[in-house]
């Protein structure tokens, strides 16, 4: 039985006093609304501390390539004995649909035909910038993402199923911070961890919402408004919340493996019917321009040119932010389903798999969209100027047979995208709260489902895009400490782990002799 904690009660009250800051009309608050204030904090910290955030990602990058490679490698992910729960196939349908889903179908048009007429550097719309378009792409969306999600994933695995530590972000740092994680300080971190998750969620909720109305708009002519964004918000509320209530293993399962199904359908689909030669030479020379400039794109800042800089602010750090803020949630998530895994195949599986389909996903719809303006004429970017950036999936689609068809099934993706991240949130919530469960209670998740729905909600009502965007920001910055003590306490706990496992395997010869 779980047992609610005082994370819970702090936490739950403040987000709602958040939601309900958010409600309070402008002309009540002319200068202290929910939007004018997030917006300043974001400006100051973007401003400010960007160079920390990419300084940190690319850290986070450098120690999980590391422990692939250490001696590290074979520890298990629980006892020596324990096998995996889930097969390969169910496991990475399951952190993928947790960790990316509505955010790839929302950005896999948008973003690379966004860099192609604004891009980082060079001139709009040329042949050269179609490749920086997707190399960058590839950048935001590849392995820098999925490091900082291994760390903390890592870490939460190997402390719940080889510790046996409450399957929570204060008990990774006991090595480091020793008993003081079990008062205050620990409520505390776990305070954060909740709240990074709560506004983690509600961005990718509040694009999914977005862009499920976009392609209603785009499909039915249905007149896009916050009415309906908020009606879809409701829907889907009850449908993740119907799904949560069925545990892990059937809701969450099923629903992420027919993600993945929708996913590779609708990728293959455009693929073949698409410019399938230009996408697979397009992915190749991206993959080598990816590999072979990720040490300095993972570091450029423009110290001396304003205009790219401003670049960098909205895209790069904004992503690397977004990340962080959506670890303790993903982390949580895809420790619950790792029992069993070595560190190398953990890390491996977690930083490869999604970065290599990830990168694919934009080469065939990024890469299709770009072709279509290059060489048919095709004015993609003329309806994301229109129509916002939610319904460029839906203009390229419409470019090709079926693509209505295509439409209605990118839209349920959408919808089951929304459900699984929900559902899965719902379910970390429910962990972060009940101290660290792995079965908290119905009530529970129900709670935290009408939050994250409720933020996403007063977000998308207060800024739209960019009041998800800033609450994104502001809480990740406290977490990347967190997440820089966890590699820290990750390393002391592992030298210890080691240590021991020399001197069991020392006695066993031992006593052979």
């Amino acid at each position: 039985m779980s047992r609610i904690t005082n994370v819970f009660y702090i936490s739950a009250v403040i987000a709602i006093l958040f939601i309900i800051w958010g409600i309070i009309p402008d002309t009540v608050l002319p200068y202290w609304n929910l939007d004018n204030i997030t917006g300043n904090i974001q400006d100051f910290l973007v401003d400010n501390f960007g160079w920390f955030y990419l300084l940190s990602a690319t850290a986070f990058l450098v120690f999980a390539i590391y422990l692939i490679f250490s001696r590290y490698g074979n520890i298990k992910l629980g006892k020596p004995n324990d096998e995996p729960e889930y097969s390969y196939i169910t496991w990475f349908a399951m952190l993928f649909s947790a960790g990316m889903g509505i955010g790839l179908v929302f950005w896999g048009v948008a973003e690379p035909i966004s860099h192609f007429h604004n891009p980082p550097f060079g001139d709009p719309a040329t042949a050269e910038t179609a490749k920086t378009a997707l190399q960058y792409s590839f950048f935001h969306w590849g392995l820098h993402p999925w490091a900082i999600y291994a760390i903390l994933a890592l870490a939460l695995a190997f402390f719940k199923f080889r510790k046996k530590a409450p399957g929570l972000i204060s008990a990774i740092l006991e090595p480091l911070l020793g008993e003081r994680v079990r008062g205050p300080l620990g409520t505390f971190i776990d305070c954060i961890a909740v709240f990074a998750t709560v506004f983690g969620v509600a961005t990718s909720l509040g694009f999914g919402a977005i862009q499920i109305s976009g392609g209603l708009s785009f499909v039915y002519d249905v007149k896009q408004s916050f009415l309906i964004e908020l009606i879809i918000i409701a829907v889907v509320t009850v449908l993740y919340l119907t799904s949560a209530v069925t545990g892990l293993n059937k809701g969450i399962k099923y629903l992420s493996n027919t993600n993945i199904v929708l996913a590779v359908l609708l990728m293959l689909f455009l693929l073949f019917v698409g410019p399938t030669i230009f996408i697979m030479k397009f992915f190749t020379t991206t993959i080598g321009t990816y590999i072979q400039n990720l040490p300095s794109m993972s570091l450029r800042m423009t110290p001396f040119n304003e205009a790219n800089s401003d670049w960098i602010k909205n895209w790069t750090i904004f992503y690397w932010a977004w990340w962080i803020a959506w670890a303790p949630f993903v982390g949580t998530f895809i420790a619950r389903v790792s029992r069993g895994r070595t560190i190398k195949e953990f890390v491996s599986g977690v930083l490869l798999v999604p970065t290599l389909f990830g990168a694919l996903w934009f080469s065939v719809f990024g890469g299709t969209a770009i072709n279509l303006e290059f060489f048919s004429g095709a004015n993609i970017v003329e309806y994301v100027n229109d129509l916002g950036e939610e319904t460029a999936l839906f203009a390229v689609l419409e470019q090709f047979p079926l693509g209505t068809i295509m439409s209605v099934i990118a839209i349920l993706l959408i919808s089951t995208f929304f459900i699984t991240s929900a559902d899965s949130a719902t379910f970390v919530l429910g962990m972060q709260t009940t101290g660290g469960s792995l079965y908290p209670a119905n009530r529970v998740k129900i709670v935290w489902g009408l939050i994250q729905s409720g933020a996403a909600a007063v977000l998308l009502w207060q800024g739209g895009l960019n009041a998800l965007q800033t609450a994104s920001i502001i809480i990740a910055f406290p977490f990347s400490f967190i997440m820089i003590m966890v590699v820290i306490s990750l390393m002391k706990a592992f030298k210890e782990e080691a240590r021991a496992i020399e001197l069991r395997d020392s006695r066993k010869t031992n006593r052979r002799g």
